[in-house]
C-alpha cells in the first residue's frame, strides 16, 4: 500500500475522525487530508507521531519500501517485534529479543547463537547447519560490526548476573541453579495464572521484554519451571508443556 492508504486505514481502523488524528498528531484537517489524497506526506517528526500512536513503524507507514532485518540476529522484523528505544519509540533495527528500552541484551555472539540454534531446528535446520549459518550472517550484521561503539562495557551483563544471583539466593525448592537470562517478549510468556477466590491473573505486558528462562525440575516430573525477571520484580512459577495449568510460585518486588 501508499502511505495515503496506510494512514487512512489506519485511522479508520482506530475510529478516528481526520480531525481527531490532526489533534493528536499537531497538524490541520487539511494536512490529514492532503496525505489521505496523496498529494503530500508527513515530515520526519510527524512520521514519528504517527507511528507511536498506531504503534506501528515508519517504513510501514511509508508503503514497507524496506525489509526490515534485525541487526543482532538476523530476523526478519515485522511491526509486532520491533524493539524500542528508552522513550517507547520503535527501533526499526532490531528485535524485541535484542534491544529493549535502549538496551542491548546480546554481548556474546556465540550465546546468541545457541539461542538461536533451537528455533531453526524447529524450522527445519540441521544443528551444525544453523550454526554455520549464524556464524557466517551475524558478523555481518550492524550491531557485531559496530559493536565496541555500541556495547555498553558489559553494563547489561553485570545486571543480569546481579539477578542470577537474587534469584539463586531464594532457594525454591527443586530449582536448579538459573545460570542465564535470556531475553522473552512478555506476549510469548504471559500466563495466566489461578488466584484464590476462582480468577485469574496475568502480571506482564505484552508489549515489554523480560529476562527468564525455563528449567527442569531437580525432581523430575512434567512440570517446569519459569523464571522471568526486571529491574522491578522477580517471578518463578510452574507449568506443564506448552504453558498450560500454570502455577504462581512467588512474585517479589525488588
Amino acid at each position: 500500500m501508499n502511505t495515503k492508504d496506510v494512514i487512512y486505514e489506519l485511522r479508520t481502523k482506530k475510529g478516528m475522525s481526520q480531525d481527531e488524528l490532526a489533534e493528536k498528531v499537531f497538524v490541520t484537517r487539511q494536512a490529514v487530508s492532503r496525505w489521505e489524497n496523496g498529494d503530500t506526506v508527513p515530515n520526519t517528526e510527524t512520521l514519528k507521531l504517527l507511528s507511536g500512536l498506531f504503534n506501528v513503524s515508519i517504513n510501514t507507514l511509508l508503503g514497507s519500501p524496506r525489509q526490515l532485518v534485525c541487526q543482532c540476529c538476523g530476523m526478519p522484523l515485522e511491526d509486532s517485534i520491533i524493539g524500542k528505544d528508552k522513550d517507547g519509540a520503535m527501533n526499526e533495527d532490531y528485535c524485541k529479543w535484542c534491544y529493549a528500552d535502549g538496551k542491548y541484551t546480546y554481548s556474546d555472539m556465540d550465546e546468541l547463537i545457541n539461542v538461536c540454534i533451537p528455533h531453526m531446528v524447529a524450522q527445519g535446520f540441521s544443528e551444525e547447519q544453523a550454526r554455520e549459518y549464524m556464524k557466517q550472517n551475524l558478523p555481518q550484521l550492524d550491531y557485531w560490526k559496530r559493536y565496541e561503539e555500541l556495547s555498553d562495557n558489559g553494563e547489561f551483563e553485570r545486571f543480569k548476573q546481579q539477578l542470577i544471583n537474587e534469584i539463586n539466593d531464594l532457594g525454591i525448592e527443586g530449582m536448579p541453579k538459573v545460570e542465564r537470562l535470556n531475553a522473552l517478549v512478555g506476549s510469548y510468556v504471559n500466563l495466566a495464572y489461578p488466584l484464590p477466590g476462582g480468577i485469574s491473573a496475568k502480571f506482564l505486558d505484552d508489549n515489554t521484554t523480560y529476562l527468564g528462562n525455563q528449567l527442569e525440575p531437580e525432581f523430575g516430573g512434567e512440570r517446569c519451571f519459569g523464571v522471568l525477571a526486571n529491574m522491578d520484580f522477580i517471578l518463578i512459577c510452574t507449568y506443564e508443556a506448552d504453558g498450560k495449568n500454570p502455577e504462581l510460585v512467588l512474585y517479589k518486588k525488588r
